[in-house]
């Protein structure tokens, strides 16, 4: 039933049990998960994923931190990788000014170029936005006729309402059930129906009552109960609604 439409299962937080997490992830009733991506690794990793299993898909990118390893040689590996079946997005993409683990001008560059193949190769892309709204707002702008949806959203209902005029998705993590979650509930109260990913950022982001374990799909039912506390429906229908969001943003039948 339900689409974590945002998970790193490559993360080195489930080296000890990874396949039988994400096994009885499937049998608790999700029904697919999208593996994001940050560097040459991880792209990898997620691709090995998306063979093993049917139900996991994955987007391949170069997060932000890891700009600076960014080369010709991997924009090349991102145009050949987007000719798989599994891999349905670019991402995770965009800018990080609140670690500045890469230079900026070096994460600009980057996200620009990522951009730049996403409208090449008509791919979605996955945005990842931290302290940067401004500028990820500007640079995304330039490229109207690609697809996208600002994973983990965190900026303000007003940037929303021009993202959601883009025709792109918001996706929204455990952090709306946190009790500090009043501007991401404001965000969720405006997102169209149809524009609503839910997603677990899994190892990160569990939510309450799970906050500050590790996460993973299973937990996906918690964000659902709260989109559908806020959209005055019920969790089943939330978790429909959501899946079939997620299917038709990644192009999945």
């Amino acid at each position: 039933m339900y689409f974590d439409t945002h998970a790193h299962y490559t993360d080195e937080a489930f080296d000890a049990d990874r396949d039988e997490i994400i096994k009885a992830v499937h049998e608790s009733g999700v029904e697919l998960i999208m593996n994001a991506s940050c560097d040459y690794e991880s792209c990898i990793r997620s691709l090995e994923l998306a063979e093993k299993y049917p139900y996991v898909y994955a987007s391949v990118g170069w997060h932000p931190h890891e700009a600076k390893t960014f080369t010709d040689e991997s924009e090349g590996q991102i145009r050949k990788w987007c000719k798989l079946s599994k891999v349905r997005a670019i991402g995770e993409i965009g800018l990080d000014f609140y670690y500045d683990y890469s230079e900026r001008d070096v994460q600009r560059e980057v996200f620009i170029r990522q951009m730049e193949l996403a409208r090449e190769l008509d791919m979605p892309v996955v945005i990842h936005d931290r302290e940067a709204h401004l500028e990820c707002m500007e640079i995304i702008k330039k490229y109207p006729g690609v697809r996208g949806a600002f994973h983990c959203y965190s900026g303000s209902a007003e940037m929303a309402k021009g993202i959601l005029d883009m025709g792109w998705y918001l996706g929204f993590t455990g952090a709306i059930t946190f009790k500090n979650a009043r501007k991401s509930l404001e965000v969720l109260e405006i997102c169209p129906n149809d524009r609503i990913l839910i997603e677990t950022d899994c190892p990160y982001l569990a939510p309450v009552p799970f906050r500050g374990k590790r996460n993973d799909s299973r937990y996906l039912t918690y964000m659902a109960q709260k989109v559908a506390e806020i959209k005055g429906i019920t969790t089943e229908e939330a978790a429909l609604m959501t899946n079939q969001n997620g299917r038709r943003f990644f192009g999945i039948e």
